[in-house]
């Protein structure tokens, strides 16, 4: 896991935009509240630097925040360290002092120890602003949030979607729920790391709209596969029907990141089946409490694992191909 720490508000740059939200939270002392104006200094704690909390770590870094990260293997701190970033032991070395405490871990017990277990909730200071960026259970979020406040602090989730590819690139969706006041403090956070940043409702509505988004991808992911083995089954230019497919409504941001990787059977992680295997059971547990159908997220839930039965959890999701190619009897492995 990893932290990212403080951030100056940084000077106007014709790169960047406008300076920070007049909304933004300014610390006075750490032990008085907090008063809302211009941000002129923002130390920000980053937990959780995988292959998405790291580039989002470095970004928060050269985007002028100060920048404390923790991570549970610490040579995952190096990029961020090595962007001029800091360090931390623990996390409660890493929200000591911070503004902003950012989380991107994998699962809702994961988030749940980070703050309880002598975690943020124990450490940061009244008035911190807790940005969850890890895809949890709408209702963990939601009890998660409660307590934050209990305790004084504020808390948005804000889940991604674009993985890897998203990440290092500053181009992630960030779909987040929380108070409006505290989504336009973040404002510059989000900017950061991501393109489309839209505020969906209150606590829970981000993660919410984040299982709604991986249902839509792990249908189109499934989709692309078995047309790719259907189409190799009848020989035909695969490359050239890629393009043809990509260019009508078939075309879609799944046909374009993942078609090569299938045809290429490169399938390192993006984003791991045994991460979207955890979502689907989001969608799916979710979909019950609130009495609604989704069969396609009940199918593709098995599919996933099968396909971390297979020994495949820790490939990108696209390699959901592999378990249509073994259901068809083609080699997968070429």
């Amino acid at each position: 896991m990893a932290w990212s720490t403080s951030r100056p508000c940084p000077p106007p740059r014709p790169t960047r935009s406008p300076g920070c939200h007049a909304s933004a939270v300014r610390r006075t002392d750490r032990h008085r509240p907090y008063e809302r104006g211009p941000l002129t200094m923002t130390t920000l704690a980053f937990i959780g630097l995988g292959i998405m909390g790291s580039p989002m770590a470095v970004h928060l870094q050269n985007a002028g925040f100060d920048v404390v990260g923790f991570n549970r293997s610490p040579e995952k701190t190096a990029p961020l360290v090595e962007a001029g970033g800091r360090a931390a032991g623990s996390v409660a070395e890493a929200v000591a002092g911070a503004d902003i405490v950012a989380i991107m871990v994998p699962d809702s017990p994961d988030v749940a120890a980070v703050l309880r277990e002598d975690g943020v909730l124990d450490h940061a200071a009244p008035g911190t602003l807790v940005i969850d960026f890890s895809s949890i259970r709408p209702d963990v979020a939601s009890e998660l949030a409660t307590e934050a406040q209990e305790k004084g602090l504020r808390m948005l989730d804000a889940p991604v979607s674009g993985g890897e590819p998203g990440a290092i690139n500053a181009a992630l969706s960030i779909m987040v729920g929380g108070e409006a006041s505290d989504f336009a403090t973040a404002s510059e956070v989000f900017a950061a790391v991501g393109k489309t940043i839209v505020h969906v409702g209150p606590s829970g509505a981000g993660q919410t709209v984040k299982a709604a988004n991986q249902l839509i991808v792990a249908v189109n992911i499934e989709a692309l596969a078995e047309a790719l083995v259907f189409l190799e089954a009848y020989g035909v230019d695969l490359p050239a029907a890629v393009e043809v497919l990509g260019g009508g409504l078939a075309g879609s941001a799944v046909l374009n990141q993942k078609a090569g990787k299938m045809l290429e059977r490169a399938f390192e992680p993006g984003f791991r089946i045994d991460l979207h295997h955890k979502d689907l059971g989001i969608v799916t547990a979710a979909a019950r409490e609130a009495g609604v159908a989704t069969p396609a997220a009940a199918l593709l839930a098995q599919l996933m694992g099968s396909a971390r039965a297979n020994g495949d959890g820790g490939l990108d999701h696209s390699a959901l191909y592999r378990g249509v190619a073994r259901l068809s009897g083609v080699d997968h492995e070429r």
